[in-house]
């Protein structure tokens, strides 16, 4: 499957602001969005033309894709499933992002980015509902339980990570139980539980032309 291998920071600065893809370095003063704030590039610091509606549109639905770590191919499926069910696109199209297991491990605060939750997914130490899952992609349902099992080592990085990103908080729709590394899914998220300035109704415009 085709992934993203260049310097993630760099895709921060040019959506210019903070998508945490970078774990540990997203929360410290060597962030590339705090050093510079500018898009990156040859002419990254000269003052761009204003960006059309078509513009605006497309750096939406890449920021995005970059906030939740998939390619194009993967995100047009996705908006083809809430385009075709009930309920209004862009809420129902966020609310599949939002249900993968690797943002779920990622809301959870076991992992520091969902690079490293899917990193932890792959490796098979997470477990939903009693079985092991090892598809990243893996839609949760309201009531199913997540654990995390594995090595010592393992559980001592994630428990590092939990402890950094105590500020972020677990997501409003899960319930943690950090010191076992345990969740629980209450209910399927709302928009309202989504906190980066996303601006859904742009992607429901780009792929409705």
């Amino acid at each position: 499957m085709a992934k993203y291998t260049g310097p993630r920071c760099r895709l921060c600065r040019r959506e210019m602001m903070k998508l945490f893809l970078k774990g540990t370095r997203c929360y410290t003063e060597k962030c590339g969005v705090s050093r510079r704030t500018f898009p990156p590039g040859q002419h990254g610091q000269q003052r761009g033309a204003k960006l059309s509606n078509y513009g605006l549109q497309l750096r939406e639905k890449q920021k995005v894709k970059r906030i939740y770590g998939i390619m194009e191919r993967q995100f047009r499926r996705y908006f083809a499933i809430a385009a075709k069910s009930k309920g209004v696109t862009g809420k129902v199209l966020l609310q599949q992002l939002e249900r993968r297991l690797d943002n779920v491990l990622f809301r959870l605060c076991f992992a520091m980015s969902h690079m490293q939750a899917r990193q932890l997914v792959r490796h098979g130490a997470v477990y939903v509902n009693g079985r092991r899952v090892n598809i990243p992609s893996f839609s949760v349902e309201e009531g199913d339980m997540i654990e995390i099992k594995g090595r010592e080592g393992a559980r001592k990085i994630i428990k590092a990570n939990i402890e950094l990103s105590k500020d972020r908080g677990v997501a409003p729709w899960l319930e943690g139980d950090l010191e076992n590394l345990k969740g629980k899914v209450l209910r399927l998220p709302d928009r309202d539980d989504i906190q980066m300035p996303i601006q859904e109704q742009l992607i429901v415009e780009l792929y409705s032309k």
